[in-house]
Order: structure tokens, then sequence, then C-alpha cells
């Protein structure tokens, strides 16, 4: 499950409904049209590689023609110090716990030995809650793979928003999204042993997701949205937390903003897809929801 895309996001969309018959080989992105008012919706990624360094003008363009850009979390208002001030104390365990006592042995052992291969000591670990150790795991893979959040396309938006004045609007702030990995860790065995599953196939879970994403195709990235979020018992839970609830807040919170002024939302790709995204809500709420070519 590819948390870092789903959070800030991690995580990636789809609605085939609405998806153009011709090929677009770009990312794709959506007008959001109502009341003769109309705002532009930008699936995103959290990291990236060096070839996607610098916006794709379309989405320049979208910035430049609207009010306001509406993103999950501007992490860039954040100082490091207070970024770390306020992360700590959701990443640490609770007084009496430890990784060890939180995990299954066999579990254990997996993030042991993983860790053990490269050269990293689990001890190092110990005080941490799983979400966190699970974080730093996927950090290692996109690192080794050439990935970095530097290139990732909600701080290039962020940036490029600050750059030409246009006011930012926070989805959630940076205790709630801390707060949902929090609400996976009655599944902390899972949740590891579905990460491990990735790294053991990057290729398949994640480079070629980029790519989908980079091409903006949608039949693609349809097929990792159900690699992410199975039929498992976490799989769904974890589309409840991580998607679908966040999905119908968000939506409320937007609908009566995009009827009055030129909004560009720019959310996790995968928060677009299936009768619960973003794409579809909107439309059933009468807006009028096209992707631009």
């Amino acid at each position: 499950m590819p948390h870092f895309i789903r959070l800030t996001q991690f995580i990636s969309a789809l609605f085939l409904l609405l998806l153009s018959q011709i090929a677009i080989a770009q990312p794709a992105l959506w007008s959001v049209e109502k009341n003769g008012i109309t705002s532009y919706l930008f699936g995103t990624v959290h990291v990236g590689d060096s070839t996607m360094h610098g916006l794709d003008p379309r989405i320049e363009t979208a910035i430049q023609s609207s009010q306001t850009v509406v993103v999950e979390l501007n992490t860039e208002a954040i100082s490091p110090l207070e970024l770390q001030r306020k992360t700590l104390p959701f990443m640490l365990q609770k007084p009496g716990n430890t990784l060890q006592t939180s995990l299954s042995p066999v579990t254990y052992k997996q993030v042991k030995d993983y860790l053990s291969k490269r050269k990293i000591d689990i001890a190092l670990f110990e005080s941490y809650q799983p979400w966190s150790v699970m974080l730093t795991i996927l950090r290692l893979e996109y690192q080794q793979a050439g990935f970095s959040e530097d290139y990732g396309i909600d701080k290039q938006i962020i940036e490029f928003a600050t750059r030409i004045k246009k006011p930012i609007m926070e989805l959630e702030s940076l205790e709630q999204q801390l707060s949902l990995f929090s609400t996976l860790g009655d599944q902390n065995d899972a949740m590891i042993a579905d990460t491990l599953k990735q790294v053991e196939d990057f290729e398949q879970y994640f480079t070629q997701m980029i790519t989908a994403w980079k091409q903006g195709n949608y039949q693609k990235l349809n097929t990792f949205y159900k690699l992410s979020f199975d039929d498992s018992e976490y799989g769904q839970h974890a589309e409840q937390v991580m998607l679908i609830q966040r999905n119908n807040t968000w939506v409320a919170t937007l609908t009566p903003r995009l009827a009055k002024s030129p909004h560009f939302i720019a959310v996790g790709a995968l928060h677009l897809p299936q009768q619960h995204g973003l794409l579809t809500q909107l439309a059933e709420r009468g807006f009028t929801v096209q992707r631009v070519k």
C-alpha cells in the first residue's frame, strides 16, 4: 500500500466515465465548473525524480487563473524545527511500550532483517511507532531509486503559488495528518507486512505508478489503486481512514467555495477515483467535471 503517495498522502486516481477517449501523454488536469466559475483539480504525487523538476505550463496557467491554491498541507510554511517539535510526540511510543511489543515476533524479525541488510540497527527504532518505521522503510527505497520529496509535485505547486503570491489554503493540519497513522495502529503487523511487500517489488508498486502518472494514464493508475486498497481487512480499513473519510470532509469544505470563486486544488492522485473520489463527488453536486486537453 503506497502510504507516502496516499498522505500527504502517501499514496496517488481514476474515474473511468470522465476519461477522454484520446490518450494524453501528460499528467491529467481536470476542470471543475459551476455557476460560470471554473476551478481546477490536479492529482499529485508527493515524491518524484529529476525529470519531474518544473511544472507543466498548463498547471502554472491554471494556478495563475485561480484565486486560491488548495493543498492537503502546506509543509513549506513549517520550519524544520517546528516540524520536528510537532511530529515527535506522535512518533514516539507510550511509556512502557516498544517497537518490539507493538509487533508480532514474526513481523518484528522481518523488520529487523530488512534493516540489517541495510546495516541499520533496529535498536534505533525501539522507541518509535511502527508507522514511523514504515515511513522510514519507504523513504529508504525512494532514495535508493532516485526519488526525492524535492521533486514532489505538491512541493513545486506550493513554491510556485508562493512565488506569484497566491493565497494557499490547507485542507488539514499537520496534527490531523499525523493522527491518521495512529488510527491504523491497531493493525501494525498488517501495515508493516504490506510495506515490506511493496519494497520487494518496488518497480511494480511505485516506479510504474510514477510513469503512469506522468503519462496521465488513469486506467493504469486504477490498477495501483486496487493494489493499494485490496479486499483485506487492513486494505479496507486503510481506504476508509486515509481516503474515503478525508475525501468526504474535503468535498464538504470545498463545495461552497468552488461555487463562489476559482480554486486550484492539488491533492494526492489517489483521492480522485471511484465513487467516493473527488471527481465523482463534485460531479454529483452539480459541477461539470472535464479533463483538460
